[in-house]
This record gives structure tokens, C-alpha cells and sequence, in this order.
């Protein structure tokens, strides 16, 4: 085991990828010479040279075009988007290439290609750098969509996604990358497998990327009073690992959601919505909802404050349930 940081989990990872396969080249604005905008990168450039570690222009949809044409050309890119704000620009790549072509293809096409980039927000980076629009990728069969909550899962999600020969949306948390952990040194975390982080009876807390450590934290707060709180984190949303969910609900029968992302069309809605189907009769009161409010990120501290997740609020929220 090694104490590193979530950023430091994905460099390690990345470096003994590039070391195993000479076909894994990394592409992304800033990440050679400025070892990327939240380090990811560091040192690889010096390393492995200017043919494996490439600076690109500001061209999201150019970007990541190449690297769905390295992918079926037999190469291993791995993309890094700097905000997933920009990863719009590149959706006809992402959800309409990428996550298509082996369909259109009958199989003959793979398209083993991983898309790095970031959720979350962080510190007045304001209403363009600070969304977390992971539930805009999830309408799109064929792609796999993982948002790693710990370093541990950062390395086992990544080596996992390099391991898949389907395109990998790989959305990191820009809270997590300075957050240090115990990270394995072998093993990977395997894809569309949730992970019962902490035990309870009384409720589940379902959270998603840096919102688990909020609900981790929560429930401390709440077993202080008694009350023992399940939290589950999905790690791969797309395609969902409902029935280790659906397991904590028939245990505690409450449910609180927890997501970065905004309510409506969100993926607390989403998973709220599948519940109510899937798992009603094993509820004794109805879902609650914890996410950001549909309104743009304020750049103000004073204004973005009152939008974020705390313990304080989950906390409030999980009591409020629990007397339903």
C-alpha cells in the first residue's frame, strides 16, 4: 500500500500503463510542459517524450476525434478534457462515434478509448469550470461512465478502463485531487461494481464522486445520535450496479441521494426515478434528493457557499427521513 494523493494515484497509474504498452499515448491541452492543470500528467512528458505525452490546441471535438481514430486504428489514447464544462463541445465524438461505432459496425469496430476529465466545484472557478454534468453522458449506450470517489478507486478504475475495449468516460473531482489514501499497488477496481463504504441500518446514503467523502462524514455526525447510516457509492453510473443498492434499501428501507450535478434530468433523479419502480415496496418513506440547485455556479465564495453539499446538511436531511 501507498498514502498518495488522488491526483498522484492517476500519474502512477497512467506511468505504469505507459511503461506495460508503448500503444498508450496520452493527448490534452497543458498536460506535456505544464504537467497539467491539476497535475495528473507530472513528469510523463520528460519521461516518455513528445510522441506519447501531446500538447493540443483548445479543439475539444478535434481531440477527441483523434483519439477515437488512434483507438480503431489499434492505438490506446487516453484523452484528458481540462473541464467537463468543455466536454460539450466534443459530444458528437464522445456519444455519437465513440459510443456508437461497434454497433454500427456489428462488432467489428472497437473503440478502446479513455476520456479523462473533471467534475465538481472548487473555489470561485464560477459557472463555466465548476458543473458536474456526469447525468449528460449517461443517455448514451455503449459508453462507460466511472467517477472514482478515493484514490484507491482512481487507480483501480483507470487500470479497469484500460483493460475494457469499450470507450471509458473517466470523470475525476477537482475537491479530490490534493486528498490523500492508501492506494494498492496491485489489483484494479472492477467497472459497474458499486462499494458499501461504511455499514448502517437506519438509512442508505447513495453518493456520488467527492460527495462520498460529505456522506462518510454525515454519517459520523449521525451515528453520534444513534443513527446508523449505510453509505454506498456507485463508482461506475454507467452502466449502474443497481442490485447492491437496491440490497442496502431493503436493509434500512430509506433512501437520501447525494450528487454534484443539478436536480433536474440529474443522476439523482435518475436513480430516485429506478427506485420508485424497482424498489418501492421495500421503502417506509419516500426518496430524498441532496444535489445542486438548478442555477448556474456563482464566481462569488459568498454566493457559491450556500449551494454545496456539507455533512451539516445531509445530516438534517437523513433525520428529516427518518421521522417519515
Amino acid at each position: 500500500m501507498a498514502h498518495i494523493s488522488y491526483s498522484e494515484a492517476i500519474v502512477q497509474t497512467l506511468r505504469t500503463l505507459m511503461q506495460k504498452d508503448e500503444r498508450v499515448l496520452l493527448l490534452g491541452e497543458d498536460i506535456g510542459r505544464y504537467d497539467g492543470v491539476f497535475k495528473c500528467t507530472r513528469g510523463l512528458l520528460r519521461e516518455f517524450g513528445r510522441e506519447r505525452v501531446i500538447d493540443s490546441p483548445i479543439v475539444e471535438q478535434t481531440l477527441v476525434g483523434a483519439g477515437v481514430g488512434m483507438a480503431i486504428s489499434g492505438l490506446r489514447p487516453v484523452i484528458e478534457i481540462m473541464f467537463v464544462d468543455f466536454a460539450l463541445l466534443a459530444m458528437d465524438q464522445i456519444c455519437n462515434q465513440a459510443a456508437k461505432l461497434k454497433y454500427m459496425s456489428g462488432g467489428q469496430v472497437e473503440v478502446p478509448l479513455i476520456v479523462r476529465t473533471n467534475i465538481g466545484t472548487r473555489g470561485g472557478a464560477a459557472a463555466q469550470h465548476s458543473q458536474s454534468l456526469h447525468a449528460t453522458f449517461l443517455h448514451y449506450p455503449g459508453l462507460t461512465v466511472v467517477a472514482p470517489s478515493n484514490p484507491a478507486d482512481a487507480r483501480g478504475l483507470l487500470l479497469a478502463a484500460y483493460q475494457s475495449r469499450q470507450p471509458v468516460l473517466f470523470l475525476e473531482n477537482k475537491q479530490l485531487y490534493f486528498t490523500p489514501g492508501e492506494v494498492p499497488t496491485d489489483g484494479y477496481t472492477p467497472l459497474s461494481k458499486a462499494a458499501v463504504v461504511r455499514e448502517g441500518r437506519d438509512v442508505t446514503i447513495v453518493a456520488t464522486s467527492y460527495s462520498v467523502s460529505v456522506a462518510q462524514a454525515a454519517a459520523a455526525l449521525l451515528e453520534s445520535g444513534g443513527i446508523q447510516a449505510e453509505v454506498v457509492d456507485p463508482r461506475t453510473l454507467l452502466p449502474l450496479d443497481y442490485a447492491t443498492i437496491a440490497t442496502s434499501i431493503r436493509k434500512t428501507s430509506r433512501v437520501l441521494i447525494l450528487d454534484e450535478g443539478y436536480l433536474t434530468a440529474g443522476f439523482a433523479q435518475m436513480l430516485a426515478g429506478k427506485i420508485a419502480v424497482d424498489s418501492f415496496f421495500d421503502l417506509d418513506a419516500p426518496v430524498a434528493l441532496l444535489t445542486h440547485p438548478d442555477v448556474p455556479i456563482p464566481f462569488s465564495p459568498a454566493l457559491e457557499a450556500p449551494l454545496l453539499l456539507t455533512a451539516q446538511k445531509v445530516a438534517a436531511k437523513a433525520r428529516d427521513l427518518l421521522r417519515v
